[in-house]
């Protein structure tokens, strides 16, 4: 059963609602009316345009069209135009009703009757064209977007060796439309919000009936309709907004640019939040072991999945723990290290001025440095200052005295260790969590350590994501959970989705199906016969 964490509903969130579903006031039938009216709430900017046909030769009633320049597609716009100036005119016979004409004759494939003038004024805005028709006491948006936008290119954040090229764009229709190509299913349902007072960002959410949890994605939708802010510019803004644990270093929400891991999701039963402006679509509810498995896993053989997969959880506690030990090995428990490796680090240490606490402080904030520099500076010289200067001042820095070698050698492994997680922002939390514990060694050695991961397993124990516990299926146990968290079994072998979310529609793949070597055991003859 689902355990949702309760959050106070703000005051402002059913007067939000009632405006939503309350309309502004009507539209006037008269042309002049609704011109004046978008004149007034869209000011004197440049890039508003309105073009009104009054000439009779056009048709017998006057009409306008109005919308943002940039936004639209001129050559769609040019035949709208024509449409309108040509066969608007030609097509009346006796009375004819122009809005029932409009809406059977337009040559457009998107077209939404406006009947406020609150809805007049963000269908301007977001990118549609609006005609009015002097007489109708109703307005067309008529979607034509267009405009400059990026196309679809190979995500920058999450590579793989063997899989899908393509990664989301910071144009939600684009997005949607990549995943019904990849999950082209009726049950594959978005809903979508307008978020921000000024910003108006739209976003969808996602899932597929009979999949998806139905309490979860009411919950997702809940926490989304709850937020009231200017602003909603990336993704980042709602994950904030809609998370668990919100004072937690480990994030309870997923991130992603890649369609197919978006894909993937949703076919477990998880929801998907999609935010216009942004190629980073959010992932709910997660657990603490979705960070460490890549979307790569699934397309390789499951032996070399399996193998990789070890190699990360053994690189999430190296990044987390390496320099605590060695600063609490080297401080306080001398006895625990052989002989020779201990004359050699006190010889190294013998000509260093600061203590290993301090040693490692140094190197760790300068590594952040060079980091945090390398991604900030020109994409093409970035990475060679990140190289030149990691490695200069790491000699440098031995060369004078100031650190060990067997320092640097700590400190470097542990950023490339880091740097295996797939996850960024798990990779962020490890991070910060390493520096608390390089404190607590420096100061009570191992039993810093202890005293500091108990309270850190207690905290991944009590965490949840949107009910699911972040340690499933270890924290509690589930033993049919377990064929895809360190272990990822054949893709034969996995016949029922994760139980972590709910009980609808557990099985993934036929019960009977086996793989073709076992089947052909079974029977005891030859597969090629």
């Amino acid at each position: 059963m689902l355990l949702f964490r309760s959050r106070q509903k703000q005051p402002q969130v059913e007067a939000k609602n009632q405006a939503n579903v309350s309309s502004s006031d009507t539209i006037s039938p008269l042309l002049k009316s609704k011109l004046a009216v978008l004149k007034e709430r869209m000011g004197t900017s440049s890039d508003f345009i309105i073009r009104e046909i009054s000439d009779t030769s056009s048709g017998p009633y006057p009409f306008a069209i109005s919308y943002i320049d940039g936004l639209i597609d001129q050559g769609l716009l040019a035949d709208l135009m024509e449409s309108l100036t040509s066969d608007f005119g030609n097509s009346f016979q006796g009375d004819v009703d122009p809005a029932i004409w409009f809406k059977d004759k337009l040559p457009v494939g998107n077209l939404n009757v406006v009947s406020s003038e609150k809805q007049m004024v963000n269908s301007i805005l977001e990118g549609r064209v609006l005609v009015m028709i002097h007489g109708v006491q109703e307005a067309y948006a008529v979607s034509i977007l267009g405009g400059q936008r990026r196309g679809v290119e190979e995500p920058t954040s999450q590579t793989v060796v063997r899989g899908p090229k393509e990664g989301f764009t910071e144009d939600i229709s684009t997005n949607t439309a990549m995943l019904r190509r990849r999950i082209r299913s009726a049950d594959l349902s978005f809903e979508s919000r307008i978020v921000g007072k000024y910003t108006q960002t739209k976003i969808s959410v996602a899932y597929i009936k009979g999949i998806a949890n139905p309490d979860v994605v009411k919950e997702v939708l809940s926490r989304i309709d709850m937020i009231q802010t200017d602003s909603i510019l990336e993704s980042g803004y709602i994950e904030e907004f809609i998370q668990d644990g919100v004072r937690s270093t480990f994030p309870t929400i997923y991130n992603t640019e890649r369609p197919d891991t978006v894909a993937g999701g949703l076919l477990e039963g998880l929801v998907a939040i999609l935010v216009d402006g942004t190629p980073f679509t959010l992932i709910a509810p997660v657990t603490f072991f979705r960070f460490i498995v890549s979307s790569e896993d699934y397309y390789q053989r499951y032996d070399l999945a399996t193998f990789l997969r070890i190699i990360r959880f053994v690189s999430f506690f190296v990044a987390l723990l390496l320099p605590s030990i060695y600063i609490a090995t080297t401080t306080f428990h001398q006895e625990m290290l052989p002989t020779t490796l201990l004359i050699a680090l006190a010889a190294q240490r013998e000509s260093t001025p600061l203590p290993a606490l301090l040693e490692a402080l140094v190197m760790e904030i300068t590594f952040e440095v060079i980091r945090e520099a390398g991604v900030r500076m020109p994409r093409a010289i970035g990475p060679a200052i990140s190289i030149v200067g990691a490695l200069v001042l790491g000699q440098a820095a031995v060369q004078a005295g100031i650190v060990s070698a067997a320092m640097v050698i700590v400190v470097s492994f542990t950023a490339i260790s880091n740097f295996v997680l797939p996850a960024i922002n798990m990779a962020a939390a490890v991070r910060l969590l390493r520096f608390i514990l390089m404190f607590l060694a420096g100061t009570m050695g191992l039993f810093g350590i202890l005293a500091g991961l108990i309270p850190i397993l207690a905290h991944l124990a009590s965490l949840q994501s949107f009910g699911v516990p972040y340690l499933m299926p270890l924290a509690p146990f589930n033993k049919n959970n377990m064929k895809d968290v360190i272990y990822r079994a054949p893709w034969w072998k996995m016949k029922t989705r994760p139980v972590m979310i709910g009980d609808n529609n557990e099985v993934r793949q036929s019960a009977n199906h086996n793989s073709f070597s076992e089947q052909a055991t079974d029977h005891n003859k030859d597969p090629m016969r």
